[in-house]
């Protein structure tokens, strides 16, 4: 008996009493439209049954399962990771549940993602990713619910979002390194095709150049790496481009490519400086430690469910794009100890 209490589902309890699904989960959520006897006979086989209500099964009624489903790239990744601990916090705040799912940064999966998270009934998504494709807004439109971008930029500017400004952050690391002597100063981003690497980063760090009357080096632009063996099989590369910087969009591939350097005996920063960009753990377990851009990443996740319960109330919004502050830490893998 205790075990199929245990075991109790709404279908247990519905058939227990002779009732619809439905009548079911309106007396779980409270509703008024159930006669007092037919109510009174739930909750008693609630009772005795030892039932208890899931989200989806309070949603029945109510059309709200109080879930919300994240789209991650890629769970490992300590950037994507504390994102997600400010979406978890603000969502317990409101009540509500998180379904995370990983797409290890393949648009396909992250198309399947959407279609799984939405045949489980969620209230509202946020997404997370570098490509923001076709196929995955159509999705998004597929799902009918309220959509928001956490670190993940929408050029049409149609979907709330929350970021930095790209740009300008890449722009500002590379004007501090040419105003301080150097001259060739490598960019890696993730790809050479996705809006946020090149019409953000790429463009912040284009614009910056092009303020001292330089163009582009294209040998000193490198796309593609996504992991630690990445950043280390890409150190001889950059070296050998003659760069004596480096501005690299990830932290763990910056740690690749320091690692990657200092075995092949350049010294860091005295031949070689290195800045990332999300200051992650990654940048102080180093040594030496990373300098980089930081993104305040759990605020970033945090604002993003806020303005997601929002839309699931059916609020308007005050700003559709948020832009937060970024600073810059300057640790020991640049020469300028201090910089303001």
């Amino acid at each position: 008996m205790a075990e199929e209490k245990k075991n109790a589902t709404i279908y247990d309890v519905a058939a227990a009493v002779g009732v619809s699904l439905a009548t079911v989960s309106r007396v779980v959520n409270g509703s008024e439209n159930v006669r007092p006897a037919t109510r009174d006979k739930v909750r008693a086989a609630i009772e005795e049954l030892g039932y208890r209500p899931n989200a989806v099964a309070r949603g029945l009624a109510s059309k709200k399962t109080t879930t919300v489903g994240v789209v991650m790239p890629d769970m490992t990744n300590l950037f994507y990771s504390e994102l997600t601990r400010g979406i978890d916090d603000v969502a317990n705040m409101y009540q509500y549940d998180v379904l995370l799912t990983n797409t290890d940064d393949d648009p396909k999966r992250a198309v399947t993602a959407i279609r799984n998270l939405a045949d489980k009934q969620i209230d509202g998504l946020i997404y997370m990713g570098s490509q923001l494709s076709k196929q995955v807004q159509e999705a998004m439109k597929m799902a009918d619910v309220p959509v928001v971008l956490a670190g993940s930029v929408d050029q049409k500017g149609i979907l709330p979002s929350v970021n930095i400004d790209y740009q300008a952050a890449f722009e500002e690391v590379t004007n501090r390194f040419l105003s301080e002597g150097q001259e060739r100063i490598a960019l890696v981003v993730g790809s050479a095709d996705r809006p946020i690497d090149v019409d953000y980063r790429r463009a912040g760090y284009a614009l910056a150049l092009e303020k001292v009357g330089r163009d582009v080096d294209e040998s000193l632009t490198f796309s593609g790496p996504r992991s630690y063996e990445d950043g280390q099989a890409l150190a001889a590369q950059i070296h050998a481009s003659g760069a004596r910087a480096a501005i690299i969009y990830d932290d763990e591939v910056a740690l690749g490519v320091l690692n990657g350097l200092q075995d092949a005996g350049v010294k860091v920063p005295d031949d070689f400086e290195i800045v990332s960009a999300n200051n992650t753990t990654f940048t102080m377990v180093a040594r030496p430690e990373l300098s980089s851009i930081d993104q305040p990443k759990y605020d970033i996740g945090a604002v993003a469910m806020r303005l997601l319960t929002k839309l699931m109330d059916q609020d308007s919004l005050n700003q559709k794009q948020v832009i937060l502050p970024h600073t810059m830490v300057n640790r020991a893998s640049t020469k300028s100890a201090k910089r303001n």
